[in-house]
């Protein structure tokens, strides 16, 4: 034994060694380096995929966010006799304050609520609108010779939605008072909590796109946003953040609700700030900012499931879309990460995006044509696919210009479900990572360039009008099983999002997948098209797109997918795939389960 003991400590120390020969001079090799290098990999699981973990299990109530200290928070609100959309709202809020690269309170929020009470699913749009005083062609002599708006300064921002959608799911479903729901997070905004590892990283990438736009000219005023999020750099890994500005800010809506943020002293504050910018924006656009309740629509895929999406001007239902094409073929007959199942999904998913460019906007300004959503649609859709090949170019049903779609849009996705069985799936986001740069002064928060979505084009759906909401791609989904509740699902990343529902859905109803092991299952994620700023006629510039594969997608099938057609690029950042969130509940015995995103820092947890 004292052999054995011996030669374990001498094959340690020769290591130990090694690992020091590498550190010295001037090379300093890190120890994380130094890991990788051993070339070490994941462990084994007694049971279920090898590459994944454990869905939790719960009864009482769930929370599944990307933050674990948010997750925590909407667990506390839910054990002090708050409903979920109490809890969703805690934890929309802490994490405004913890992942402030992702969404924040000058932001928009989209919602599907499902209440036990009436057996009903209710849908928020709490999306925010144009100045009305301001014209296309004003808008268009204040971008001189650019053609098309601005990712920063006052041009893209629109009315920050988020607050009046916290008060009208409250209002609507809330049980505790606000101030005891928005409680913890002031608290952590004055006293700091750690950064977490993921959302480290996504300030570091806004830090660097910041200091880009300001070499590189783009005009707008960054010291305030710089005093309160990079004063000394991005923010490191487990370094204690505080925003005793935010905690003023949430502190007086919690005082005054929301009419302090729309009418109040925020508002003013917002508004005299961005009129200094040369914003067309009045007091008057944030007192008239409404919130609306919309209807969920619900497409049947198979064996019971049905996907549920929020109408335009979200583009949730580019991938109801996608499920009326796919169900058109038995995608089982093949493995999962085979390229026929890749590629039908990748055509599925570029001749809803063709549809979704030219149609989806306000509907207050531009009907959605129903025929999109009607199986014979999907169907006829379905038959210009090609099963061998990748097809060069798919044009929408009507032919038309297409306007660009959101393509790198940070977003963060949270669900709640209680022990009553209200369910609420919920994203907001700031649009471009932490948004367009301006955070009006004193506020702890940075405004949406979420107008940068609008089309020049005076003739297309999605143009830019006065009082108008821009195209959104951020959608939270539901999902239904014969006929009843079964799961809350959101896959954040901008245009990723429609596709991430879809393979979400495929892996659960056809591949028998837990809702853990289909998060954590590699994703494809098709990104390109038809841009606003090309022609009305002729060719796309990039009319086939690139096509991103995760390395858990088989070499063998990523070579087929080539000589198929497809553009394949081999991706292994995690953050190209989005972020996934689910919760589901057993209709029978009440029982909840939850799963997180891997490649986020977030936290599924019940209790």
């Amino acid at each position: 034994m004292r052999l054995l003991s011996l030669a374990v400590f001498v094959s340690f120390a020769l290591t130990l060694s090694a690992c020091e020969l590498k550190t010295q001079g001037n090379t300093s090799v890190a120890k994380s380096d130094v890991l990788m290098e051993q070339k070490i990999g994941a462990g084994g699981r007694p049971v279920g995929k090898k590459w994944s973990r454990s869905p939790v299990y719960a009864s009482n109530g769930m929370a599944a966010t990307a933050h674990p200290l948010a997750t925590q928070i909407a667990l506390d609100i839910l054990k002090d006799g708050g409903s979920a959309v109490d809890a969703a709202i805690a934890a929309n809020a802490a994490l405004g304050l913890m992942e402030p690269t992702g969404n924040g309170i000058g932001g928009d929020l989209f919602a599907i609520i499902y209440d036990p009470s009436s057996d009903d699913l209710y849908g928020l749009n709490a999306s925010g609108r144009s100045p009305k005083g301001q014209t296309l062609d004003q808008l268009k002599e204040k971008l001189g010779e650019a053609d098309s708006i601005p990712p920063a300064g006052h041009l893209p921002v629109t009315v920050p939605g988020t607050v009046d959608g916290w008060f009208e799911m409250h209002g609507r479903f809330g049980k505790l008072p606000m101030r005891e729901v928005l409680a913890p997070t002031i608290r952590y905004a004055r006293e700091g909590h750690p950064v977490a590892p993921v959302i480290a990283e996504n300030f570091a990438h806004n830090a660097r796109r910041f200091d880009r736009w300001v070499k590189d000219g783009v005009e707008f005023e960054f010291e305030n946003a710089r005093q309160t999020w990079f004063a000394n750099g991005a923010p490191k890994a487990g370094e204690i953040f505080k925003n005793p500005d935010l905690a003023d800010t949430l502190s007086r809506i919690a005082r005054n609700g929301r009419q302090d943020f729309y009418e109040g002293v925020t508002a003013r504050i917002m508004v005299d700030y961005l009129r200094e910018q040369g914003s067309a924006f009045t007091l008057e656009d944030f007192a008239e900012h409404t919130s609306e309740w919309v209807e969920p629509a619900c497409t049947a895929y198979r064996d019971g499931y049905e996907l549920c999406e929020l109408p335009p001007n979200t583009q949730g239902f580019a991938a109801l879309q996608m499920v009326n094409i796919l169900k058109n073929v038995d995608l089982r007959q093949w493995d999962r990460g085979s390229p026929e199942v890749i590629h039908y999904i990748t055509e599925a998913k570029r001749l809803a995006y063709s549809d979704v460019a030219r149609f989806y906007a306000d509907p207050d300004f531009a009907a959605f044509p129903e025929k999109l959503l009607t199986d014979a649609y999907g169907k006829a859709r379905f038959d210009l696919i090609d099963p061998r090949k990748a097809t060069p170019e798919f044009a929408p049903g009507d032919p038309a210009v297409e306007p660009k779609l959101e393509g790198e849009g940070d977003t963060t996705y949270l669900t709640v479900v209680d022990g009553n069985g209200m369910m609420v799936s919920l994203i907001q986001s700031n649009y471009r990572g932490m948004g367009g740069g301006l955070t009006p002064p004193g506020t702890g928060f940075m405004l949406q360039d979420r107008g940068e979505l609008f089309s020049l084009d005076p003739d297309h759906p999605n143009a830019y009008e006065p009082a108008k909401r821009p195209f959104h791609t951020i959608i939270p989904a539901f999902v239904k099983k014969d006929g009843k509740p079964f799961m809350t699902l959101g896959l954040m990343g901008g245009g990723m999002q429609p596709q991430g529902h879809v393979q979400i859905l495929i892996n659960i109803a056809d591949f028998g997948m837990n809702l853990q092991e289909a998060g954590d299952a590699a994703r494809i994620n098709h990104d390109g098209g038809r841009k606003s700023t090309e022609p009305l006629t002729g060719p796309s510039q990039d009319p086939l797109g690139t096509l991103l594969v995760e390395a858990g997608i088989p070499e063998e099938t990523r070579k087929r997918l080539a000589a198929m057609g497809h553009r394949v690029i081999l991706e292994e950042n995690g953050a190209y795939f989005g972020g996934y969130q689910a919760i589901s509940r057993d209709p029978e015995s009440g029982v909840l389960t939850g799963a997180t995103e891997m490649r986020k820092d977030g936290q599924a947890q019940g209790y």
